[in-house]
C-alpha cells in the first residue's frame, strides 16, 4: 500500500472530522437547551473558559478539514479542466485559511474582551 494514499486518507479525515462536529455539536445543544447564556456577560464567560476556546477552534479546524475534503472530493470529480480545477481549489484554500484566521481571531478575543 502506497504512503500517499489520498483516497484512503481523505476518507479518514472526513469520518474523524464528522465524528468530532457531530460531537461538540450535540454538546452545544445540550448545554443550550439545560443552561441557555441569556446575555453577553454570559456568553463572553462561556467563550472565556480555555477548555471552550480550545473546543471551539477545534470545532472549527475540524469544520475546514470537513469542508476542504468534501469540496475537493466533488471539484476533482466534476471539473475536468486542469487549469479551472487548481484555480478552484486555490480558492478554495485562501478561503477555508481565511474562515480559520478569523475564526480564531473571534475564538481568543472572547478571552480579551
Amino acid at each position: 500500500m502506497s504512503r500517499h494514499a489520498t483516497g484512503l486518507r481523505a476518507w479518514f479525515l472526513q469520518r474523524i472530522s464528522a465524528v468530532y462536529l457531530t460531537g461538540f455539536s450535540l454538546f452545544l445543544l445540550g448545554l443550550f437547551l439545560l443552561a441557555p447564556p441569556v446575555d453577553f456577560a454570559q456568553w463572553q464567560a462561556l467563550m472565556a473558559a480555555p477548555a471552550m476556546q480550545v473546543a471551539s477552534l477545534l470545532f472549527f479546524v475540524n469544520l475546514l478539514i470537513h469542508a476542504w475534503v468534501g469540496f475537493r472530493d466533488v471539484l476533482i470529480d466534476y471539473v475536468p479542466l486542469t487549469p479551472l480545477r487548481l484555480t478552484l481549489l486555490s480558492l478554495l484554500g485562501f478561503s477555508l485559511i481565511a474562515c480559520g484566521l478569523w475564526a480564531a481571531l473571534v475564538i481568543f478575543h472572547a478571552s480579551i474582551g
